[in-house]
């Protein structure tokens, strides 16, 4: 294992320091310590990545049931790090040991999914279209394709990709989170193990420098981006305007609406696991609250007391129910959205502003926050990515899809209703590509695609599978025919 406290790129299946002196520290959020550095890699380094994968590119010709042979071992190593993987993710991006263990079985269910490949990627055929002419749809892979991942899942979100590229004969590069990369590293410490050959797959470290390499590569065929919507934006804009494929997840304001006969005790557990689970920082969490009706009163009261009643601290504490945010700078700035807010006329119910864990008062903490939300302020809009629930009402159900619809992000979309025909109403109206019923994380199976619309997602093919296999291959239609004595009778 690489134990240097500076991590390293592997590339064409070494590792290797970025040749920069510039280094950015990745900080434990529950203490605020630096606990590792990251290099940045140029663009003459993130060349020699992507020549490195070119010249592995005689892993097309592998045979589809070889290439899943070592995502199978993968997925053994996976299965027997589980906890190692979890330490990590706690230290780096602050994760309760729950929620880091739910995380990487997510992300083992992809490389499941991947070693499916052999039926996945089939083609299809027609026999004589014409006399004595067969035609043919293959798929082939794309070559070398790249992801710049993000910090709120350092194993899973990399997993999205890296299986399901490798699966169907490309080369992959990754450029995980600058925040969080040591997850990366023991990946790739994984994925060297199983054998692979050189330069199928790779890891390049850095931040803006490093990704506009990658953008700009003429080498690269396809990008993949997970983070928030003005990055997105960027990342699709850059990759497309260079030829490449895209697809770019981005930010999210995600609604809950409950309704008047919802089973107020399960809608509140799974309400407050949504939108306080991994400190808000997903992209399914839950930022607002719209009760309808004479929900109002009992769901503000049971939101509240759950609210208030959470375990905040580090997560390797298994009474921990949440840990902290990533960096000092998202805390000011989450701190910083809800002051807006209670300026705008903004009621506070449960207030998590300004507190600190005993012990860890260098932690980037903060607490749940419940806010009676007017709609006036930039937290009706604005993706916080924080734990911090905006409560709104609404007279009907149709006022509240309405309202829904108003945003600009469509990631996803829940409803709490004990009657079908209010949920039918709800996943047939409301414009959001990932909706749940009685689910306060609709997040798809890997064999689903995780899908986004609007402003969060900019691109056609999403994540996991079909997607993931339609992004990663391109068809190639073959019109053959083969003269023969008989056909010429014809």
């Amino acid at each position: 294992m690489y134990t240097l406290t500076q991590v390293p790129n592997y590339v064409s299946g070494h590792w290797k320091l970025p040749r920069s002196a510039e280094r950015l520290a990745v900080r434990n959020p529950a203490t605020g310590v630096a606990i590792a550095e990251a290099g940045i890699t140029s663009r003459e380094e993130v060349d020699e990545a992507v020549s490195a994968a070119e010249r592995a590119r005689e892993w097309t010709a592998v045979p589809v049931t070889e290439r899943i042979q070592f995502l199978f071992k993968f997925k053994q190593l996976l299965e027997e790090q589980v906890q190692e993987l979890a330490r990590i993710i706690t230290d780096e991006c602050g994760k309760t040991r729950a929620e880091a263990d739910g995380e990487i079985r997510r992300g083992i269910e992809n490389v499941e999914v991947a070693c499916g490949a052999p039926s996945l990627m089939q083609g299809y055929n027609n026999e004589d279209i014409a006399r004595g002419i067969d035609e043919h749809l293959f798929r082939q892979p794309l070559g070398v394709v790249a992801a710049i991942t993000p910090f709120n899942f350092p194993a899973m979100i990399p997993l999205w990709f890296l299986p399901h590229a490798i699966a169907y004969g490309n080369c992959f590069i990754l450029k995980p989170s600058e925040k969080v990369p040591l997850t990366s590293q023991r990946l790739f410490e994984l994925l060297e193990k199983t054998g692979l050959p050189e330069g199928v797959v790779q890891m390049v470290n850095g931040s803006k420098e490093t990704v506009d390499a990658l953008l700009d590569h003429p080498g690269i065929r396809a990008v993949s981006f997970v983070g928030s919507t003005p990055v997105a934006r960027y990342v699709y804009g850059r990759a497309t305007q260079n030829g490449k494929r895209a697809q770019c997840q981005g930010g999210a304001k995600n609604p809950i609406v409950i309704m008047p006969d919802a089973d107020m005790e399960m809608t509140t557990r799974i309400a407050a696991d949504s939108a306080f689970g991994c400190a808000g920082q997903r992209c399914l969490a839950a930022s607002m609250a719209i009760t309808v009706g004479e929900a109002r009163r009992t769901f503000t009261d049971a939101i509240a007391e759950a609210a208030a009643s959470r375990k905040v601290g580090y997560g390797f504490d298994p009474k921990i129910q949440m840990g902290p945010v990533i960096s000092a700078a998202s805390k000011a700035r989450i701190t910083s959205i809800v002051d807006d807010a209670c300026r705008n006329g903004a009621t506070p119910i449960v207030d998590g502003r300004g507190r600190s864990v005993s012990g860890r008062e260098d932690g980037f903490f903060v607490f749940p926050t419940v806010v009676r939300d007017t709609g006036v302020s930039d937290l009706a809009q604005t993706e916080v990515f924080g734990p911090v629930l905006a409560l709104r009402e609404a007279e009907s159900l149709d006022a509240a899809i309405a309202a829904i619809n108003t945003s600009n992000y469509g990631n996803m979309a829940c409803i709490f209703t004990r009657d079908g025909a209010a949920a039918r109403k709800f996943r047939t109206g409301v414009k959001a590509g990932n909706v749940g019923i009685n689910v306060g994380i609709a997040a798809p199976m890997a064999f689903f695609p995780f899908s986004g619309w609007k402003d969060s997602f900019f691109g056609d093919l999403h994540a996991q599978g079909r997607h993931g296999m339609e992004f990663y291959t391109e068809t190639k239609v073959v019109v053959e025919r083969w003269p023969s004595e008989w056909s010429r009778t014809f």
